[in-house]
């Protein structure tokens, strides 16, 4: 089973960083690979050499995490390549050195003539331009914005659209500096041909249904497992797998939601988007998720917002009934030394404030302060539907989270969240070593969010109070419940 495990996290690890950071650095993928993994690796040989009864000493699991961890980000930033804010000096290649025969030069994506027709777009009133820098397959213009951000995005976008047709993406990012500027980029899709569309849709279809049905066949086993059948009678008698039923439909039925909210989300936004898409592993959970993937830019921070934040409160308004349900039908068992979180057959709900408050409507007076619970399959399903939700919910990079306060505070503000919510996170982990894990995947996941089109104009107070109470699920989901509340409850 360590084998199996080691494996899987192996694998996993690898595609999260040459998914996430195998473009932005020079580092080879297989050498962050191994720095991210040592820490697993020595956990593991504890194993194999003193038993896994026998714990290992926090120094052990502590020192290695935070050594590798520094190291990761030092080999990282060694390779980091220069991002396309940089001045046009910077734009070179390393290992050119200083001859300037070999410096890469910039490329002008318009002709020299064209150029007037450019700054024509930019009306003085509006947005008044000082510099337009030329960089390959980009075109920087900034300078002194006049009016309302939104106003002004839509008034240069028609003006580039009349002058350039569809050859250029316009978009609105804010600067280090905190000025804005416009970029002009290729649209590479611009003369694409639509014929091809139907097939890429009846694609899509059979993609989606082909790894949804095999999704609820792990699932099915998975689950079969937590109902009480061992792994030899369900392989000797494949129909005990329906046993596993209750489990599979109501997980898949959450993570599907999920997923469901940001997908129409989307196409209200007319961003295209694929259908979702699961992942199924024989271990596990039976699943790693599901995902869909934007294949079109996403117009503005309100739509930035909108689409990612549908995706947590869709999954969690689905998982509300299938816990409590599930909850109210699990059976209440003495606490134990090794009642914890992640304890399907003895969980101590004060570990989330949520969890406890959940359990407690659900259960009531049978819930006491020395309880723990030994969950209903459903409510294994809507125990990972609230940690799905909260990971999700995580401020960090390219997760929902960290899109919605990327849409609430600007993409400056929002790797300042992320980094501080990163390094909150591993000191809780300190304490609660089930956030370990994904202490570790959120310092694998880049800062950097891709901007929208127009990532400038900011939201309005309806969708920045909806944001801080996504903010407070996570926070009711992650953080134990408190002494005084727990006397509130009785529990």
């Amino acid at each position: 089973m360590t084998f199996w495990f080691l494996l899987i996290l192996g694998i996993a690890t690898y595609l999260i960083v040459q998914r996430s950071v195998a473009n932005i650095t020079r580092t080879p993928v297989w050498l962050l690979w191994l720095v991210l993994m040592t820490p697993a690796f020595i956990l593991t040989g504890w194993t194999l050499i003193k038993g896994a009864k026998q714990s290992p000493p926090p120094s052990l699991i502590i020192v290695p995490l935070i050594v590798c961890l520094l190291l990761y980000w030092t080999l990282f930033m060694w390779g980091h390549k220069v991002p396309a804010d940089s001045s046009p000096s910077q734009t070179t290649d390393s290992t050119s050195g200083n001859n300037p025969a070999t410096e890469t030069l910039p490329v002008r994506p318009i002709e020299p003539e064209e150029e007037s027709n450019l700054r024509n777009c930019f009306p003085w009133s509006v947005y008044y331009v000082q510099n337009i820098e030329y960089r390959p397959q980009a075109i920087i213009c900034r300078g002194q914005l006049r009016t309302n951000p939104s106003q002004a995005y839509q008034r240069i976008r028609s003006n580039i659209e009349e002058q350039f047709s569809d050859r250029f993406l316009l978009i609105f990012q804010e600067g280090m500096d905190g000025k804005p500027f416009f970029v002009l980029v290729p649209n590479t899709k611009s003369h694409r041909q639509n014929n091809s569309n139907s097939i890429d849709n009846k694609n899509q279809v059979v993609k989606a249904l082909t790894l949804l049905l095999l999704t609820l066949v792990t699932t099915s086993f998975i689950g079969a497992q937590i109902a009480g059948f061992e792994v030899q009678k369900i392989n000797s008698d494949l129909t005990l797998m329906i046993n596993g039923l209750p489990y599979s439909v109501c997980l898949i039925t959450i993570l599907g939601i999920h997923e469901l909210g940001h997908y129409f989300t989307a196409r209200f936004y007319r961003i295209k988007s694929t259908l979702p898409f699961f992942i199924p592993v024989p271990l596990f959970l039976g699943t790693f998720g599901a995902f869909i993937q934007m294949r079109s830019p996403i117009p503005h921070r309100k739509a930035l917002f909108d689409v990612s934040i549908a995706g947590p409160i869709a999954g969690f308004i689905a998982t509300l009934p299938l816990i409590l349900w599930g909850l109210a039908n699990s059976e209440v068992v003495p606490m134990g030394d090794k009642s914890g979180l992640l304890n399907p057959e003895a969980l101590n709900p004060k570990y989330s404030i949520l969890l406890a408050i959940l359990a407690k409507i659900a259960l009531g007076s049978e819930l006491t302060a020395q309880s723990a619970l030994d969950l209903h399959p459903v409510a294994v399903a809507g125990l990972l539907g609230l940690i799905v939700t909260a990971l999700n919910l995580m401020p960090v990079g390219q997760l929902d989270g960290g899109h919605i306060v990327h849409a609430m505070f600007g993409q400056r503000m929002a790797m300042s969240i992320g980094q501080i919510s990163r390094w909150l996170l591993l000191l809780l982990s300190l304490v609660r070593q089930e956030f370990l894990l994904w202490a570790i995947i959120l310092f694998l996941i880049p800062l950097v969010d891709e901007p929208a089109l127009n990532d400038v104009t900011e939201l309005d107070n309806g969708r920045d109070l909806l944001g801080l109470m996504a903010i407070t699920l996570l926070l009711l989901i992650v953080l134990p419940l408190p002494g005084f509340m727990a006397r509130i409850l009785q529990i």
